[in-house]
């Protein structure tokens, strides 16, 4: 009797975790977020322009760049938890264009899950239940000062 009321309970909570889990794409804007105070606190002074924005000719292009991140989902909003990765993924563009003595970030575009969403307004993330991610790929670049 036991084993079978244990049985029963713990398959009840294993299709209760997975009727929890969830992974929704959600698409929010970017621009008021990249004004805003946490945005400067978080970013470095290396400007990032989204695909279809406008940006000067770049001098020189030393390529292609993605990072993926993820961030702790848990009691905040989508978008609370997605604009918070965005800016953390930003950043490692940000770095790498530094690191590669570029001074921009062009051409970005959301890649969550290897599937390209391409938007000059808004960007993309995974939000789940725990976790919320965001990928992005962009051109690091030299532009003129």
């Amino acid at each position: 009797m036991k084993k079978s009321v244990l049985v029963v309970v713990t398959t009840c909570l294993l299709l209760t975790t997975n009727a929890i889990a969830r992974d929704d794409r959600v698409k929010f804007e970017f621009e008021q977020l990249l004004q805003s105070e946490k945005a400067k606190q978080a970013l470095l002074d290396i400007p990032v322009f989204f695909a279809g924005q406008n940006h000067p000719a770049p001098l020189k292009t030393w390529g292609e760049v993605s990072t993926s991140r993820k961030t702790n989902a848990f009691g905040k909003s989508d978008q609370e938890a997605c604009e918070w990765v965005l800016l953390s993924a930003l950043k490692v563009l940000q770095e790498r264009a530094r690191k590669e003595g570029m001074n921009a970030v062009i051409n970005i575009k959301s890649n969550y899950k290897h599937q390209e969403f391409v938007s000059s307004t808004e960007f993309e993330c995974g939000a789940g239940t725990l976790m919320a991610g965001v990928a992005l790929t962009g051109d690091i670049v030299k532009l003129p000062e």
